[in-house]
């Protein structure tokens, strides 16, 4: 930090009485210093980082910072206000200041350095070493790593020169991360006592630069001070990350997330004990957050299995094409919709269930004005009204989490208006997509503007919901929203109109890719489609509904099916999971077959796929309808032509289990009866060769 920070940045008696006033002081030293190129439009970007979160910490610190355009060279200037300032820290005003100014493109090894302060704000006798000190110069010093803290007097010069070359090989470590594809932490040398209580964290902050660091070390130090506790941080900060080896996260028996920004490549944590808070909880109260997670553990609480997570959660750097983007982008609509789809849904099914579909014209004013408690029709309306409600955010959701997808949290205002809109204009589900779409554009555009230094404080909560939603709402009302309501009606007829022959192309159809990839995009897809037409439901949009959910029924159903009457051709493993794919299938959760596709997919994949277009066209031909989006057998008083609708899927789970247990069958060896190479069956908890 040689040239990062001088004596002329240092003001040890700051007079500022507000923390703009701080910035405003210690910023004139760096333009001083030709460290800063536009003071006012610096102090915006100041300004714009603050309000994301307090940068106040506790013990007397703040550290405003942030990335700017402004800034030449990563610099940092140091105030000691003695009356004390507010930064926002629960413990009240920081008397030790801290500016941390990083060019927009600023080297990864600065930034490195700068994180290796943010750890030392941790040192107390660091912090006391700054209270004491009387010179400017001796204090730049100080921060810099030049000259010893008074406790560092007394530490032998052997000890000291070891600390040193350790901390320099995790700054060339840090700084070498992003020239490396994939990096991992290497795992630990010494095996672990037994009894120890694996940790593993991650700690980040919106700007990468001072909080992720701080919580890290925060983190690390009281791990190292709890008995029994083995904690290993990995930091994604502006200078990337190094990736936790994967054998130190699978030996781990808990997880700590500190982060106020996604956490990347989060999958890899799941399935643990995890306590997820924001980076200043790690900052300021580890203790309590190793108790929590290890209190989690001994309760057998862990988090969702991985691929559970949303694609905003996975968000990140990323060298995806177009194409990838956009489907995470729908995605990202589509996982938020579900659940306000599913609790609709069902509410709506189980008030016609209780009352009739008669419920329907009920009216609110009589549900409000003389609800009935011991009538089933006012406990039926309760509950049709009630899902009507969760069913008007399906479409508004669906736009705004696909602007958020795209343009983070500016896009959630254009997103929900441009979705409201569509409605407005029965543009239904395709002109939620649309208006998705378009807000993210719109707000993407408006952030690649140079707008003056004045108004950069306040783009993201004026300017940019403002401009956005103008934007958004003359193209969906003028523009867009005509000729995509005409062409939802169109849809809308088309799916009435269906019968015979094209009913069953379309059973076909949807069955197939419900079945071709599990759970994954293609099979999204298909349910966004059936869902979509929930909306504003008529005949054909319930058949639709209706061979979906059945057709995503079969894979696990008959894959438990297979493992149960050719349980010789499946593995012990996949035995097991045979019995849980029962209840995962008539629970209409196709992901239950994955495990058995992950090992075979060629041959479970086709023959999932030739059951579920056997179970969609069946559904189809029979005029099955569905108004509940999910729910399996449970919800079966509430189709149409249930029993029909039964059969149909009985039908596909027997072709599905016939073919793969043909398929396997076929892979069998050769004419002397021994299996192939590499293949076993599990008998009576024995491995032996499969026979043919």
């Amino acid at each position: 930090m040689t040239e990062m920070i001088t004596a002329d940045l240092v003001d040890l008696d700051l007079s500022a009485a507000t923390k703009d006033e701080a910035a405003r002081s210690l910023a004139e030293r760096m333009v001083a210093r030709g460290r800063v190129t536009d003071l006012d439009g610096f102090l915006a970007d100041v300004a714009a980082r603050e309000a994301q979160m307090p940068t106040g910490l506790d013990g007397g610190i703040g550290i405003p910072h942030c990335r700017s355009e402004h800034v030449t060279e990563p610099t940092l200037a140091f105030g000691r206000a003695a009356q004390g300032i507010d930064f926002g820290a629960p413990d009240g005003p920081a008397d030790l200041i801290f500016l941390i100014a990083a060019p927009a493109g600023a080297d990864d090894a600065h930034l490195t350095i700068l994180s290796s302060l943010a750890r030392q704000l941790m040192d107390e006798d660091f912090k006391a070493a700054l209270r004491a000190a009387t010179d400017a110069e001796r204090t730049a010093a100080l921060i810099r790593g030049e000259a010893p803290t008074p406790a560092q007097n007394q530490t032998p010069p052997e000890a000291q020169a070891q600390d040193q070359d350790q901390d320099q090989a995790q700054d060339q470590a840090q700084a070498q991360d992003q020239e490396q594809p994939a990096p991992t932490q290497p795992a630990l040398e010494q095996p672990a006592d037994p009894g120890t209580f694996k940790i593993v964290a991650v700690t980040s902050c919106p700007t990468g630069i001072a909080h992720t660091y701080m919580a890290a070390e925060s983190l690390e130090n009281t791990g190292r001070d709890t008995d029994g506790v083995e904690l290993v941080v990995e930091t994604q900060g502006s200078a990337g990350f190094t990736r936790l080896d994967p054998a130190v996260i699978a030996a781990a028996d808990g997880v700590i997330f500190a982060h106020d920004v996604p956490v990347r490549e989060k999958d890899r944590f799941a399935g643990k004990p995890t306590v997820d808070v924001g980076v200043k909880a790690g900052i300021n109260r580890p203790a309590e957050l190793i108790k929590e997670v290890r209190d989690k553990a001994a309760r057998g609480e862990v988090s969702a299995p991985a691929g559970s997570s949303t694609p905003v959660d996975n968000s990140g750097e990323s060298e995806d094409g177009y194409g990838t983007k956009l489907r995470k982008w729908l995605m990202s609509g589509v996982s938020y919709m579900v659940p306000f789809v599913a609790a609709g849904g069902l509410l709506i099914a189980l008030g016609f269930a209780i009352g009739g579909y008669e419920v329907a014209d009920v009216k609110v004013e009589t549900l409000l004005n003389s609800f009935d408690w011991g009538s089933t029709t006012s406990w039926a309306a309760l509950l049709f009204y009630t899902g009507q409600a969760a069913f008007a955010f399906l479409v508004p959701v669906l736009a705004g989490y696909i602007a958020y997808g795209m343009a983070d949290r500016p896009g959630l205002v254009p997103g929900f208006v441009g979705g409201s809109i569509a409605l407005t204009v029965n543009a239904g589900f395709l002109g939620g997509l649309v208006a998705g779409l378009l807000a993210g554009a719109v707000v993407l555009a408006i952030q690649k503007v140079n707008v003056p230094p004045v108004l950069r404080g306040i783009m993201p909560v004026v300017v940019i919901p403002l401009l956005s939603s103008i934007a958004v709402g003359f193209l969906m009302f003028v523009v867009v929203g005509k000729p995509i309501a005409s062409l939802q009606s169109a849809l809308t007829d088309w799916l009435n109109s269906l019968s015979g022959a094209n009913a069953i192309i379309l059973g076909v159809i949807l069955g197939l890719m419900m079945c071709f990839d599990l759970g994954g995009p293609l099979n999204k897809v298909a349910y966004a489609f059936a869902v979509g037409g929930l909306a504003d439901p008529t005949d054909g949009s319930l058949k639709v509904m209706a061979a979906v959910m059945a057709a995503g029924m079969v894979p696990p159903l008959a894959m438990a099916l297979a493992t149960t009457v050719r349980g010789r051709l499946f593995t012990r493993a996949e035995r097991e999971n045979g019995k849980a794919a029962w209840v995962l299938g008539a629970s209409f959760i196709t992901e239950g077959a994955i495990p058995f596709a992950a090992a075979d997919p060629l041959r479970v994949i086709p023959a999932s796929m030739a059951g579920g277009a056997v179970t969609g066209a069946l559904s189809m031909a029979f005029g099955c309808t569905l108004r509940a989006p999910h729910g399996g057998i449970f919800v079966v008083p509430l189709i149409g032509n249930a029993f029909l609708y039964l059969i149909a899927i009985a039908v596909g789970v027997c072709v599905s289990a016939a073919l793969v247990v043909v398929l396997k069958g076929l892979r069998r060896s050769a004419p002397d009866g021994t299996a192939a190479a590499g293949e076993e069956s599990a008998v009576g908890g024995a491995k032996v060769p499969a026979a043919v």
